[in-house]
């Protein structure tokens, strides 16, 4: 577990510090496209975010290849090569499409070379575990289709949900920190290293989304753009085909009870072979939601509108944060309630504390405009939104009458703001003069 720890620490540190720099050069290249229709943010904001994600990558996968423990996953595998090669692929395409606009088919037949290239070197789906079956073994061609398949939903699906600050980060951590926990009691419980790498890719995976969330919360400095939703699309699948895939129930039949049940075992994990529900059960739902409603309305399934379900719950009342917070909250609900359930299937508190939690979720839903108050002597720790209104009052006047103001001083040519709105052109220094009710 210390050599996981050391991995995702090291990832973190390298996203993180590597986000500003990019930031800054997305603004000089001019990474930052005009406000659209369908987007919620109100300033022109940089992309490119992914660069500093991969990045964070690189940098996970080279570290444990360096550590005791960790190193046996690349002299006895080629998985970690071929998430390289093909994360690799994927991210050039993204980058490209954060500055330039490229085609939605372009980008669809990126995703399934990306997903080509991983199979070529071995990181497929080998066999399916059937529940109360037993293993189905997969001809190469099989195998091949259905990991091109689950790669090209798991990308789309993460890219669709990524339309708030924080959104699509926060829900793949979330679900890749319960797949971690999952894929280690494989892993160190079952004594099986065929989950060593999955294990890896969502440490790594973490790292990457923590280390780049702080940058990323509302209001968002900068996005990780199709360059970084396509790459954590691709890491979450390829860890998911790792683990069922190349992992033999039969390993596990000693200490299961034989193949059946070790297959019922896994069944959490199958899921995301066929609907990958556990691990991206939001984004998937969105995804599903919004092909049914473009293709209804005679639209094409790649176009673009605000009928996704973060659009939804902003159109009920919700803030951005209370939104992307509910998100959250469901996200880690379905990903720990499947692994809970795995753990102990047969217990009936597991099935009743998912259904309380679920009723939480939908009380959260109906009350878009409630306000949570804190008690008096928590209130300087907290927000303003969150305090009362009269000690709120009390606390910005009494503000205003101890700090001095500082003087007026003039602002120079191509200094940005906060989210970098004004750094696509100089600012005037001289201020406007004009009478409010002259025309020119």
């Amino acid at each position: 577990m210390r050599e996981y720890l050391l991995t995702l620490c090291v990832t973190i540190a390298v996203t993180y510090l590597l986000t500003g720099p990019v930031r800054k050069f997305a603004i000089a290249v001019g990474a930052m496209p005009e406000i659209r229709a369908r987007d919620v943010h109100r300033e022109p904001t940089p992309r490119l975010g992914g660069i500093a994600m991969f990045g964070g990558l690189c940098a996970g996968l080279l570290v444990a290849d360096h550590l005791q423990n960790l190193n046996g996953v690349f002299e006895l595998s080629n998985e970690p090569r071929a998430l390289l090669s093909g994360a690799a692929l994927i991210w050039l395409v993204g980058v490209l499409d954060d500055k330039f606009e490229l085609d939605a088919l372009i980008k669809l037949g990126a995703q399934m070379i990306s997903a080509g290239v991983m199979c070529m070197q071995g990181l497929t789906i080998l066999w399916i575990p059937v529940p109360w079956i037993g293993t189905v073994a997969l001809t190469p061609w099989q195998g091949n289709l259905l990991t091109v398949a689950l790669v090209v939903i798991t990308i789309n699906a993460v890219n669709f949900v990524d339309g708030l600050d924080g959104l699509a980060a926060g829900m793949v951590c979330i679900a890749t920190c319960a797949f971690f926990l999952y894929a280690y009691r494989i892993w160190f419980g079952y004594g099986i290293e065929a989950a060593a790498p999955a294990t890896l890719f969502a440490a790594i995976l973490m790292g990457m989304c923590l280390g780049f969330l702080p940058h990323n919360m509302h209001p968002a400095r900068i996005f990780m753009g199709d360059s970084g939703s396509m790459l954590i699309g691709l890491v979450l699948a390829a860890a998911a085909i790792s683990i069922t895939g190349q992992v033999d129930p039969d390993a596990m039949a000693l200490f299961a009870g034989g193949e059946r049940n070790a297959t019922h075992a896994m069944l959490p994990v199958f899921i995301p072979l066929i609907l990958p529900l556990t691990i991206i059960a939001i984004p998937m739902t969105d995804l599903i939601l919004a092909i049914v409603r473009r293709t209804w309305k005679g639209q094409s399934p790649f176009a673009a509108d605000r009928g996704h379900l973060h659009h939804r719950l902003l159109e009920l009342g919700h803030s951005h944060s209370r939104a992307v917070l509910i998100m959250y909250f469901w996200s880690g609900l379905i990903a720990f309630g499947a692994v809970a359930y795995s753990v102990h299937s047969a217990s009936m508190w597991i099935v009743l504390a998912i259904a309380a939690l679920s009723a939480v979720g939908l009380l959260l839903l109906l009350l878009p405009r409630f306000t949570p108050r804190t008690p008096q002597w928590a209130e300087k720790l907290v927000p303003p939104r969150y305090r009362h209104a009269e000690r709120a009052a009390e606390a910005a006047l009494q503000d205003d009458l101890t700090v001095e103001p500082e003087p007026a001083r003039p602002i120079a040519a191509g200094v940005s703001g906060v989210n970098g709105a004004t750094a696509i052109g100089p600012r005037s220094r001289f201020p406007d003069r004009r009478k409010a009710g002259s025309s020119r």
